[in-house]
């Protein structure tokens, strides 16, 4: 869970920008996009990255592309943590010990 958490936090970090723009926000949302469907092919899409999803659109509709960007941006860390967690567990479960 503290390698999800890091690895969330380091692509907010590193993905900060200035000034986004509407060709900024859609390519955020193509990779944020991109991201969930590959997730989804994992049946591993979390509720919370659609939310996210959807706020990045709504930001988008109000023209606010700063907000729009760093939600999609946001919700790309989030599939690629769901992604993360499919396929690290999809064989870790096997190595516990069942009482």
């Amino acid at each position: 869970m503290r390698v999800l958490l890091a690895m969330t936090l380091l692509i907010l970090g590193a993905s900060q920008a200035l000034a986004a723009s509407d060709a900024d926000f859609r390519a955020a949302y193509a990779a944020a996009e991109a991201a969930e469907k590959e997730a989804g092919t994992l049946r591993n899409r979390w509720l919370t990255t659609e939310t996210t999803l959807k706020a990045a659109s709504e930001a988008a509709k109000g023209g606010n592309f700063d907000a729009a960007t760093a939600r999609a941006r946001e919700a790309e860390a989030l599939a690629k943590a769901s992604i993360f967690q499919a396929t690290s567990e999809k064989e870790r479960w096997k190595e516990m010990e069942i009482h």
